[in-house]
């Protein structure tokens, strides 16, 4: 279900019982209609940051990181575009005889 939020106490139930071996990542899935890639998501972030995942505190280094993402996706993209749009020029030229 979409856009559902869910409690950081809820979160912190769900990881410790799938890592502490007391249930499945499948069965907490079934029991909670979750997605097994939200569970892992949410594990990861509690690895990463311990007590402070799922806090204000976390999301803006993941936000920071995000935005560099998109930028360096954006950045090989304009580069991409810059080399077609030589080679492109320069083809133009060789056919016109131009300099």
């Amino acid at each position: 279900m979409p856009g559902r939020t869910h409690r950081r106490e809820f979160k912190f139930d769900i990881v410790n019982q799938v890592n502490g071996g007391q249930q499945t990542t499948a069965q907490r899935c079934r029991e909670h209609a979750l997605s097994p890639a939200l569970i892992h998501c949410w594990r990861t972030e509690v690895e990463a940051l311990g007590e402070a995942a799922f806090t204000d505190q976390a999301k803006p280094d993941q936000s920071i990181e995000h935005r560099i993402a998109e930028l360096e996706r954006f950045c090989g993209q304009l580069s991409l575009e810059n080399a077609i749009l030589k080679k492109s020029l320069a083809t133009y030229r060789a056919k016109n005889g131009t300099k």
